[in-house]
């Protein structure tokens, strides 16, 4: 217990108690990318500052553990690991939640907001990442390049083979924010026609906004980049699906549960579409081995790397520390107001 001699400085004596109280226990409950180099820097930063930081090099096991990393802490710090809700209830002293991701939904932002816990998240950190995959995808589908490259290996031909091009296509976005408009550029730079859909009102050049039947209608391509809510959820089912051309492709980079994925491996298999690209699903990869798209044919399917670029990385370690310093001066910065992605 500090106590005041006499002799000190009194000034003094009350900067160390203001340092105490103001003392943040920032935990990183997951890892996050960081070099060594990264952390070392941001620790020593955050150590003048009279904080502390804890880092651990592996997710945790279950919601038990999280809550064992988290029960100290006053800053969390986490990617896309989902924090329960008795996570939070039990983490009497956190103040803040950084999220080391663009999605917020496996966060309670209900119970969040009414203990008065900030959620910042590392918002555009993976726009160009997760564009490029959209057309590669698009490209991949079109061109068929895993199943012929899987074909050359054993021997065999392009056996009449025709692929398609992108362009002249009619390229539908749903979702329109940072990550659907910087696909909408790419689609437009590959000679694509562009339409799309977004819950609020936008405009961009070029690009024709529509209703959402009529996109589904019209397109060749329907990419997906939109948060998943309660709303979005089931999105595309199989109504939805039912109104595209028996020659569309789709693509899922936003959230899984957005699609209803038992109703397009029907549509792939019935020929309603004709081919599909995911890179999510209703949970982190690996996918249970009964699950319905690994028996459709016409698709491929990714392990959640839309993010996954060096250069994402890197651009959300940045992110994330700054977020956590905005917080510590008092001028938060990527604060989530509401639950979207």
């Amino acid at each position: 217990m500090l106590e005041w001699n006499g002799h000190q400085n009194l000034g003094d004596f009350l900067s160390i108690i203001i340092s105490k109280i103001n003392r943040m226990n920032i935990v990183f409950a997951e890892p996050i990318g960081l070099t060594a180099i990264q952390v070392e820097s941001f620790t020593n930063e955050m150590i003048a500052l009279g904080h502390t930081v804890r880092l651990y090099d592996h997710i945790p096991s279950d919601q038990k553990e999280l809550l064992h990393r988290t029960v100290d802490a006053d800053v969390l710090v986490v990617s896309n690991y989902s924090v329960s809700r008795e996570v939070v209830e039990k983490a009497i002293i956190l103040k803040i939640i950084v999220v080391a991701f663009t999605g917020v939904d496996h966060i309670p932002m209900d119970l969040c907001r009414s203990r008065g816990i900030s959620v910042c998240n590392a918002a555009g950190y993976s726009t160009q990442a997760v564009a490029e995959l959209t057309i590669a995808l698009a490209i991949n589908l079109y061109r068929m390049i895993v199943f012929l490259d899987n074909s050359t290996r054993i021997g065999q031909t392009r056996k009449g083979f025709l692929g398609g091009e992108m362009s002249g296509k009619t390229f539908g976005i749903i979702g329109f924010g940072a990550i659907g408009g910087r696909t909408a550029k790419l689609a437009q730079a590959f000679g694509c026609r562009v339409i799309a859909w977004s819950q609020s009102k936008k405009t961009s050049d070029g690009v024709e906004f529509v209703q959402l039947d009529q996109l589904l209608q019209r397109a060749d391509i329907v990419t997906l980049h939109l948060p998943l809510t309660e709303s979005t959820r089931g999105l595309i089912n199989d109504s939805k699906l039912r109104l595209m051309k028996p020659n569309a492709i789709l693509i899922n980079t936003a959230r899984g549960p957005i699609v209803d994925y038992t109703a397009l491996a029907v549509a792939l298999k019935n020929g309603v579409i004709a081919g599909a690209a995911v890179d999510v699903y209703e949970h982190e990869p690996p996918v249970e081995i009964s699950h319905p798209l690994l028996f459709a044919p016409n698709t491929i399917l990714l392990p959640h790397i839309g993010f996954a670029t060096q250069e994402a990385i890197n651009n959300r370690s940045e992110i994330v520390f700054n977020n956590i310093r905005s917080w510590l001066a008092g001028i938060p910065d990527n604060q989530i107001k509401e639950n979207k992605r």
